[in-house]
């Protein structure tokens, strides 16, 4: 685990009321009907002359709409699972589904041209670690890609501008992150995998590198957006004292759920 560094305050302006007063988006919330499918899921991995088990025989479902937080120490399989739900390592066994559509399962998989097409459409992504690019605006942060594809930038910035207001950065789309807070780092971060309504975000550790307020601030936010746009978030998370907002915890240890899913308190 990264040591937790010092960060600069957040401003009381970057809260999450603009995300409580979003509606939700049907055509989203139909189109994520299914969230995000897990089923016997089973993961190994070469370990001298053997095999390494990462995860054994996991099922999880996220339904749309919702927050799930995986919880487990360091070494457990939260980040070998993740992988697994952004489709970025198939699973040895079992199935996988984003939405409605089947990753892996039932004899078939899809190839790495098709899963990269999915993740590029249907599966949002938020980085442990910003990775924000230095040269870029908070706005020009979401739209890159647009750009880089050539398609309509005007379109495109006016989803940026929407959901960086919807994240509380409404004031902030021609500053570039040196001139940001770490919250408001991890906002734009938000901000970036959700700009393409996404079915499923997968949130990998966002409050490690924040304090507790505004750790919880951030899975907060989440949760919200997550209700608004009807997306299945699975929340990765190594503090269980910020995820007073999320729908469910599950807890994973050596690589097996210690238990189903369970409502958080």
């Amino acid at each position: 685990m990264p040591t937790r560094p010092t960060t600069p305050a957040v401003d009381s302006a970057s809260n999450s009321s603009a995300a409580r007063s979003a509606a939700p988006d049907p055509s989203r919330a139909s189109a994520s009907a299914a969230g995000l499918t897990l089923e016997h899921v089973t993961l190994t991995y070469p370990d001298g002359g053997g095999r390494l088990t990462a995860v054994d025989d996991v099922s999880l479902s996220v339904p749309a709409g919702t927050t799930t937080a995986l919880l487990g120490p360091s070494g457990s399989g939260k980040s070998s699972l993740l992988a697994v739900a952004a489709t970025l390592t198939l699973p040895d066994a079992g199935l996988v589904r984003i939405g409605d559509r089947v990753v892996t399962g039932g004899g078939r998989s899809l190839g790495e041209r098709e899963r990269a097409e999915l993740r590029r459409t249907s599966i949002g992504i938020v980085f442990q670690q910003p990775r924000l690019l230095p040269s870029l605006t908070a706005i020009e942060q979401l739209t890159v890609r647009t750009h880089m594809r050539g398609g309509d930038m005007t379109a495109a910035r006016e989803r940026a501008a929407r959901m960086l207001t919807r994240v509380g950065l409404g004031s902030e789309l021609g500053r570039r992150p040196h001139q940001l807070s770490g919250g408001q780092r991890q906002r734009v971060n938000i901000a970036r995998a959700l700009v393409g309504d996404p079915a499923v975000l997968l949130v990998d550790e966002p409050t490690s590198a924040l304090d507790h307020e505004r750790g919880t601030q951030i899975v907060d936010l989440v949760t919200e957006l997550t209700r608004a746009a009807g997306a299945a978030t699975l929340l990765v998370s190594h503090d269980e004292s910020t995820l007073g907002g999320v729908d469910a915890v599950a807890r994973i240890a050596d690589g097996r759920l210690l238990e189903p899913a369970l409502a958080a308190a």
